[in-house]
């Protein structure tokens, strides 16, 4: 063998090891509720396999866009897609886990978890009818606390995003004037406010507008330092945002009867539940046309399904899908997921 014809050997066999490097990267796009601990898993994964995971919190609207493009091998979103739009692009969705949003506020003095609102008063707010902090009904909440004659400037999302559709799927289900005016959707006509993209915008501009109230998932609130407040559930009880609520508010998921795994579990029974909290989602395509990505996916929520994952979403306050329904969601793997004639997870 010629020295050129070795250098073109160790060339190819160098390029093609680069190439199984780089399919072992694989991408994903949306939802910007659950990045926290997307990040944080894509680290863990990468120092354990090597592997990356390279996730783009675009929110929920731009990520369902992305699989549908199939820009991406993988979509997140927070507003589950019905069984029918599902079939209709081809996709499997599943949970990985549950998180809770909560309203946020910066009023001076006020401390987390310190503020009281129900379910009226919060649509109230939301929808322009309560414009100062010292409103009577706010004050009728909230006895003893010092609560200032400050505009009320509310903060909403300005993109598509399942945080949105969570929070007004809530006050659809609490608020009949909410519901016929407003209604339930990732992206809505708001009758007041200022809008933020993403959570991170959100967070930002109440951290920055004194009077601000606005809703984020809960580890941004922790995170930016942000004022979170009691909320009254259906049960009537004020709850604060918890790891216990957010598992109270879980525990009455019926995932048996949930047809293409479409579930929102807002407003959930019980006197501990924490009333905003759902699971967020994947999507992917059934029929896989790069199924050597499309298993490496699989085998990164596979390992996000176990216990080191899991220690870490409940650090960050989102809780973890049961053990029956990671064996549902792999039993789905097996059955929907193909390279157009065999499956792709065994």
């Amino acid at each position: 063998m010629t020295l050129v014809h070795k250098m073109l050997v160790t060339a190819g066999l160098t390029a093609g090891l680069f190439s199984q490097v780089i399919a072992a990267d694989i991408t994903g796009a949306g939802a910007t509720f659950p990045y926290p601990l997307y990040a944080k898993w894509a680290e863990m994964y990468k120092a354990k396999t090597g592997n990356g995971m390279n996730y783009q919190s675009i929110g929920s609207g731009g990520g369902i866009k992305q699989i549908q493009a199939k820009t991406v091998d993988f979509g997140a979103t927070d507003m589950p897609l019905k069984p029918s739009d599902l079939d209709k692009d081809g996709l499997l969705q599943f949970p990985t886990v549950l998180g809770g949003v909560v309203p946020v506020v910066n009023i001076p003095g006020i401390t987390p978890g310190q503020l009281k609102l129900s379910a009226a008063l919060l649509s109230d707010i939301y929808l322009g009818k309560v414009k100062k902090w010292n409103d009577p009904a706010v004050v009728a909440l909230n006895p003893g606390v010092a609560l200032p004659a400050q505009n009320i400037t509310v903060v909403r999302r300005s993109d598509g995003s399942g945080t949105t559709f969570l929070f007004t799927n809530y006050l659809s289900q609490v608020s009949p004037e909410w519901k016929e005016k407003v209604g339930s959707n990732s992206s809505v006509q708001w009758p007041a406010g200022v809008g933020g993209k993403g959570n991170e915008g959100v967070a930002n501009y109440v951290q920055r507008i004194k009077g601000a109230i606005g809703y984020v998932e809960f580890v941004y609130a922790k995170q930016n330092k942000l004022s979170h407040t009691q909320l009254s559930n259906s049960s009537g009880a004020f709850v604060q945002p918890s790891e216990q609520s957010f598992k109270a508010a879980a525990a009455s998921a019926d995932w048996k009867n949930a047809t293409g795994m479409f579930l929102v579990t807002t407003n959930a029974p019980g006197k501990d539940a924490w009333p905003i909290a759902s699971p967020t989602f994947i999507l992917m395509h059934k029929k896989q046309d790069k199924p050597t990505q499309g298993v490496e996916v699989l085998k990164f929520f596979d390992w996000a399904y176990g216990a080191d994952a899991d220690k870490v979403a409940l650090e960050l306050d989102y809780i973890p899908m049961p053990d029956n329904v990671v064996a549902m969601i792999k039993s789905n793997w097996k059955t929907q997921l193909n390279d157009g004639k065999n499956p792709i997870w065994k």
